[in-house]
């Protein structure tokens, strides 16, 4: 599997000739200005929740691709009301089977409001079953005891977890979040966009150094193996 890192929480994932897209927040963020999206393809874009800097550039990217948006129903109502009309809705402990795989929606501790203003229904994350392994990605959340019940059901090979602190977990939190999913390879996000998660990255990659785990912080832009 390969990944692509756009920035704030924005990955693709590549695996078997399917490409998804999570959680586009490009043009708006200073730090991704040399990011294309224009050439950027996607078959399926998973939205862990509707904050700004999570679904910024949904709409714009699902009808450029005609990718499939997977997110929760309070979300795909707001998306429905963009003109968009490929749209999955789910929720917390569904899961669904795409032609790429399948993917069980996860509970977070966060908040959730449309940039209209309405409400954005319950943050999520998700686990995607790929053929070439699975992966979680928590969206933005605390630390919770419910990521102990992924690892009894998945074996996880790697997770994306926000380790920005301030308005999700920090370093920390995201080693024992890793524990509790069983993950030996993290890809962090959610970090530097702004002041308020500004983080110093070899503190990061410390913490998580010691604690046997792998941290991978691809630069915008870049593409990593995992």
């Amino acid at each position: 599997m390969k990944l692509t890192y756009f920035g704030h929480s924005c990955f693709l994932v590549e695996s078997g000739g399917h490409r998804l897209l999570f959680d586009p927040f490009i043009t708006p963020n200073p730090l991704a200005k040399d990011v294309d999206i224009s050439k950027i393809e996607a078959d399926a874009i998973l939205l862990s929740h509707g904050h700004v800097d999570h679904v910024a550039d949904a709409v714009v990217l699902a009808k450029q691709t005609r990718a499939t948006v997977v997110c929760n129903w309070e979300v795909s109502e707001w998306l429905s009301r963009q003109g968009l009309s490929n749209i999955a809705p789910m929720n917390h402990g569904g899961a669904k089977t795409f032609p790429f795989g399948r993917v069980k929606m996860t509970s977070a501790i966060h908040s959730s409001t449309l940039p209209d203003g309405t409400p954005g229904g319950n943050p999520g994350g998700f686990v995607v079953e790929l053929p070439e392994g699975t992966f979680y990605y928590s969206g933005d959340t605390a630390l919770t005891m419910d990521m102990k019940l992924i690892a009894g059901e998945f074996a996880i090979r790697f997770a994306v977890l926000p380790i920005g602190d301030n308005f999700t977990m920090g370093a920390s939190d995201a080693v024992r979040a890793a524990g509790f999913v069983d993950a030996k390879v993290v890809v962090g996000v959610h970090y530097n966009t702004f002041p308020p998660i500004e983080i110093v990255k070899e503190d990061a990659l410390g913490t998580f150094s010691k604690a046997g785990l792998a941290l991978l912080l691809p630069d915008i832009g870049e593409t990593v193996d995992v």
